[in-house]
């Protein structure tokens, strides 16, 4: 959140990720992984971009301490763009119930100790939004693609590392 993010990065790999609500407990606990190892993502050659369907207000107290690039996107024009979409099932699947209650089980004592905050009880987009992930050369070319079936359904870092490789 700042300054103009170039999508396709003429340098560099770009890893588009699109995330949930402003302060989803489980896009925190992914991004916090994302950013205790983007010093590895960079020497990789990988920009990394992250985008909220979030007004940029909404948004700012959550992502304050990330590295990287973070778009607000609340009129949800890349999210349409790229396919990225909501569905009950973000949260109904059953393969995400575990993740929802270990990212609760992170960020609640974070927020009581003041290092996090709780998301607005009616997040602007909703709840049910599924995340996505994108890998762009620097010709813009999609190199490779994921879509969730849930709401904890994206790359690890490793997994975008091993891509980047190929």
């Amino acid at each position: 959140m700042g300054g103009p993010v170039s999508v396709p990065d003429p340098e560099h790999l770009v890893h588009l990720q699109f995330r949930r609500f402003a302060g989803c407990p489980i896009c925190n606990v992914h991004l916090r992984s994302v950013a205790v190892r983007y010093p590895e993502i960079q020497a990789a050659g990988i920009t990394e971009v992250a985008v909220f369907h979030a007004p940029a207000d909404e948004l700012r107290k959550h992502v304050k301490e990330l590295p990287f690039a973070v778009v607000a996107d609340p009129a949800r024009r890349l999210y349409v763009e790229f396919g990225v979409e909501s569905a009950p099932r973000a949260l109904l699947d059953p393969r995400v119930w575990p993740s929802v209650i270990r990212s609760l089980a992170v960020e609640l004592p974070r927020a009581l100790r003041g290092r996090a905050y709780a998301p607005k009880l009616k997040p602007t987009g909703g709840r049910l939004g599924l995340p996505g992930d994108f890998l762009i050369a620097p010709d813009g070319t999609v190199l490779a693609a994921r879509i969730g079936a849930h709401a904890d359904d994206q790359w690890s870092v490793d997994e975008v590392l091993n891509l980047a490789r190929r």
